[in-house]
């Protein structure tokens, strides 16, 4: 929210309180506490009929920092994000001109007197400590807008050269440097500046992400309104926000996911390939059954068959009853699938329309969200007459969960936890939660209380959702995918943007509709889309009117999601490993180019490329034939042909559909699974150490087969020779890929 007019005027209706100094400060065991009045105090009589701010300064977890703002300490507390907290890790020191707090290598320092200056530095590997950012004169507000009530801001200065990334699934430039940005869930499709997936943290390449913890609405000027600055606001008394120090980005993301929430760990068989009926096709048993047979006779491999939205009756969603008119044998149906070796995954949404039997069922037993007056909420958008599952209260959270565990009793596997944005505001709350606060929050509850009934039904590791919204901390119920985008490369492009954007939120795993979900895509939209799909850390094939089969486009659009798909079930071994690092680190399975080359300034700005895991780096092809993309310093290989190319340049080639870049960084060793035809299987039976051209050395690689088995081979090169070691129990190949020679293994130990 923009508050000045200018660098010298406020906007007309502002009244601002700026913290002038630091006039007490009284610093404890773990924290310190300061008073920041609205004005220099000179003498006593400018201590009356003055507003004040109260600043203070905490740690959680080593590394990080909070700094709480506060106007008016007596308002009641309100719903916030669950953080993780611990103790024993906090330095507080306290001189004659200045109080500092320091949490690992993080220093918070608050300088004594005018003016105000709350400065962030952290100590490197030399010794020497650098300021990151800090807060300084006309930072630290509070903002009384007539007509919209009281605001408290900050600003958090910007660096020459820094860029700022993250706040979310966001479609714009990956780069949000002269963005505005509202943190507000809005089912907006990916060609707005609105965002299914909204996240108040952001990370910049000086060493440090920033986080505000308040679920509900908060304003960013990205260098925008201040443009030395980022600027967030808050509505209300008090502002709560977390300074976490890295310095890599992957170190930032591992704090702060300690923070928030690590990403579960998603089942094997998630990663292979979806395919779903789309959204308002005609369709009953017999129509999936056709498309599952017919992907098995053209030997497309396929995991998850999905059920989109009319799987339950027309103006009845949800009443959680498969339509008797197109599935009358529901549970013939569900067992037929699996005995096909397939998971089945079903289409919900947290409404309930008026039609549906379970709607007077909840209005009667006080399980919808009602309007101030008593009233059911309701409106026709949507669902006809549609109301609102009130997850705030515990009855109506396992009323709903009932109806879930049916469903999973039935033989449902998994859910897509549609919608969540379109959370009004004129209600009340069953707990008295604020409305404002619960429209972000809405989908985390929504959200938890599926995917309690997954891991309660099917156990810890078994659990995945298709959730579309999402704020922070959701990241600890994946997956999520991209929502509603148009079936066209430039759609294709920002699809690829908002990815992007929410890997470097926080989220370890993301998929999108492969093709687009609105329109038909033309064959080679869907080919190119097809190869970058089955390229993510998830896989689905869904529309809007029109179906996603290969065969509905061509005969080659077969033939490339037959080599895209295999070639993804090849990499299982390799995958399901960066899956663990992103449960157990927050380390993303895609990821931008910044995460993993952040002091290469070449990288700075590139959203049309990615590194899949730490190793393989993919550049989709967003046009009929020709890609134009960076290789980082170092020698990379070309995946398909094996050709080792120098990387500190650009490239620009041409490719069939049936191939993109893909390069593999220098000295990498890829784990690869020996089946074509299923994600879950042993992957420690079979598996081929493909040795890249890289210094001599030595690469651990860590297996970790679905059922949690641990495999850990070592692949020493030195200067034309390999040898690589292993469990002696499991047969492996070691393969140079720069001379194609190949050994296997002999009582865990391979050489050539």
């Amino acid at each position: 929210m923009k508050f000045t007019d200018g660098f010298w005027q406020t906007r007309p209706g502002v009244t601002p309180v700026y913290a002038q100094e630091a006039y007490d400060v009284c610093a404890s065991n773990d924290t310190i506490a300061v008073t920041a009045p609205g004005k220099v105090i000179e003498r006593r009589g400018d201590t009356l009929n003055r507003p004040t701010l109260t600043v203070t300064l905490s740690s959680p977890l080593p590394n990080v920092i909070g700094v709480r703002v506060e106007h008016w300490q007596g308002v009641r507390e309100e719903r916030g994000f669950a953080l993780a907290a611990e103790e024993g890790h906090v330095e507080v020191s306290s001189g004659e001109g200045s109080a500092s707090l320091r949490a690992g290598d993080l220093v918070a320092t608050v300088r004594r007197g005018a003016p105000w200056s709350l400065t962030f530095s952290a100590t490197g590997e030399d010794g020497a400590e650098r300021v990151l950012t800090s807060s300084g004169h006309k930072s630290l507000g509070y903002m009384t807008v007539a007509g919209e009530g009281a605001f408290v801001h900050e600003q958090l200065s910007l660096g020459v050269g820094e860029l700022v990334y993250g706040l979310g699934e966001r479609f714009g430039p990956l780069v949000k440097n002269g963005q505005v940005v509202d943190i507000w869930n809005a089912d907006g499709g990916t060609s707005s500046e609105q965002a299914y997936k909204n996240i108040p943290f952001y990370l910049t390449n000086r060493g440090y992400g920033v986080f505000v913890d308040h679920p509900g609405h908060v304003s960013y000027e990205v260098g925008s309104e201040s443009v030395e600055r980022v600027q967030f606001s808050v509505p209300g008394e008090s502002l709560q926000y977390y300074i976490v120090y890295g310095p890599t980005p992957k170190q930032i993301l591992e704090r702060y996911t300690a923070l928030t929430g690590r990403p579960a760990s998603v089942p094997a068989w998630s990663y292979g390939l979806w395919l779903s009926t789309s959204f308002t096709t005609s369709y009953d048993e017999a129509t999936v059954t056709s498309f599952i047979d017919g992907m098995a006779e053209r030997d497309l491999p396929l995991s998850v068959f999905h059920f989109d939205c009319f799987w339950m009756r027309e103006f009845n969603w949800c009443d959680f009853e498969w339509d008797p008119r197109t599935f009358p044998d529901p549970d013939g149906m569900l067992r037929r699938l699996h005995e096909k070796d397939l998971r089945v995954c079903v289409w919900i949404n947290p409404y309930i329309g008026q039609r549906s039997p379970l709607f007077a069922e909840a209005a009667a037993a006080g399980y919808l969200v009602k309007r101030p007056n008593g009233d059911v909420w309701q409106w026709d958008l949507w669902q006809a007459g549609m109301g609102l599952v009130d997850f705030t209260n515990p009855d109506a959270t396992r009323w709903y969960q009932d109806k879930l565990r049916a469903l999973v009793a039935q033989g449902v596997d998994c859910f897509k936890t549609d919608f969540g944005e379109r959370i009004p505001l004129e209600v009340d709350y069953f707990d008295g939660s604020s409305p404002e606060r619960m429209h972000n929050l809405y989908t985390q509850l929504y959200n938890e209380a599926v995917f309690e009934v997954l891991r309660e039904e099917r156990g810890d590791g078994d659990a995945v959702l298709f959730a579309r919204s999402a704020t922070a901390g959701g990241q600890t119920m994946p997956v999520h995918w991209g929502g509603d985008n148009t079936s066209s490369y430039e759609s294709m492009a920002e699809t690829l943007r908002g990815g992007l954007s929410l890997a470097f939120s926080g989220f370890g795993f993301w998929s999108h509709d492969i093709g687009g979900f609105e329109g038909m895509p033309d064959p080679g939209v869907f080919k190119r889309w097809t190869a970058f799909g089955l390229l993510s850390s998830h896989s689905r094939l869904h529309g809007s009117d029109s179906v996603r089969v290969p065969w509905a486009f061509d005969e080659e659009a077969v033939e490339v999601t037959r080599i895209f798909t295999k070639l993804k079930l090849r990499l299982m071994p390799y995958l399901f490993a960066a899956g663990r690092e992103a449960h157990l680190m927050g380390t993303p399975v895609m990821r931008p180019m910044q995460l993993e080359f952040p002091g290469d300034p070449a990288v700075d700005h590139l959203d049309r490329q990615y590194l899949l895991g730490p190793d393989i780096l993919v550049a989709p092809v967003f046009s009929p034939a020709e890609v134009e993309f960076y290789l980082p310093e170092g020698t990379w290989t070309e995946f398909f042909s094996g050709r080792a190319v120098a990387g500190g340049r650009w490239l620009r080639e041409t490719h069939g559909f049936d191939s993109l870049p893909l390069y593999v960084r220098e000295g990498a060793v890829l784990p690869l699974g020996a089946r074509e035809d299923r994600p879950d299987h042993d992957y420690r039976d079979g598996l081929t150490l493909a040795v890249y051209p890289g210094p001599d050395g030595t690469r651990d690689v860590t297996v970790v087969t679905p059922d949690g088995e641990v495999a850990e081979y070592a692949v020493t090169r030195s200067g034309d020779r390999l040898t690589a070691t292993g469990p002696a129990g499991f047969a492996f190949t070691l393969h140079d890929v720069t001379t194609g020679r190949t050994a296997a293994a002999d009582g865990g130990r391979a050489e050539l």
